[in-house]
């Protein structure tokens, strides 16, 4: 089974230092939902392992994150692509548990519920936490430049050895797909 996981905020939408607490502040990146469609026709399953503390921190409720999460899928969806499911976690940094980046929790229950390794499996991200997890998980560490991915390589370029970088979300796909 081919299997891509990839972080939300920064990686397939806009962030914001303020959060993205509602439908109207979720906005994709340029070719990001083109670039998951891109995977499901080559195959893989996509997943999103996203942390998401605005709701332990009380800006947003449940409701507002589903209906971004149903947004993101129904944009997707209208390129002829799919997000198998979305794991998230909602806790306050000062109250993390396994399952907040950068530990692996979220990662390693995608593995567990699919009933596969990690090994190899490119977990996407634009933060150094991703990487972190990733690594953890004993996956495969993939960083883009998009949200705080530029801001990430600049800070922590000698804490990347063996990360693979990207510019987007749509460069990696490409090149994921065309190596078949």
């Amino acid at each position: 089974m081919k299997l891509v996981i990839l972080d939300r905020d920064g990686v397939i939408n806009e962030d914001s230092p303020d959060y993205i607490k509602s439908v109207a502040e979720w906005k994709p990146i340029p070719g990001s939902l083109e670039a998951i469609a891109r995977l499901c026709h080559a195959g893989y399953r996509v997943f999103v392992a996203s942390n998401q503390s605005a709701i332990g921190r009380g800006y947003m409720d449940y409701d507002a994150l589903f209906a971004i999460h149903d947004r993101m899928q129904r944009s997707v969806a209208e390129l002829g692509g799919r997000i198998d499911a979305i794991a998230f976690a909602p806790d306050h940094p000062d109250q993390a548990s396994a399952k907040r980046k950068p530990k692996p929790g979220m990662l390693l229950d995608i593995a567990r519920r699919m009933g596969v390794s990690l090994d190899k499996v490119p977990v996407v991200g634009d933060s150094f936490r991703d990487i972190e997890a990733a690594r953890a998980a004993k996956a495969r560490p993939v960083l883009v430049r998009t949200g705080n991915g530029a801001e990430t390589e600049r800070k922590h370029g000698a804490d990347l050895a063996g990360v693979e970088v990207y510019d987007s979300l749509a460069a990696f796909a490409a090149a994921l797909v065309a190596a078949g």
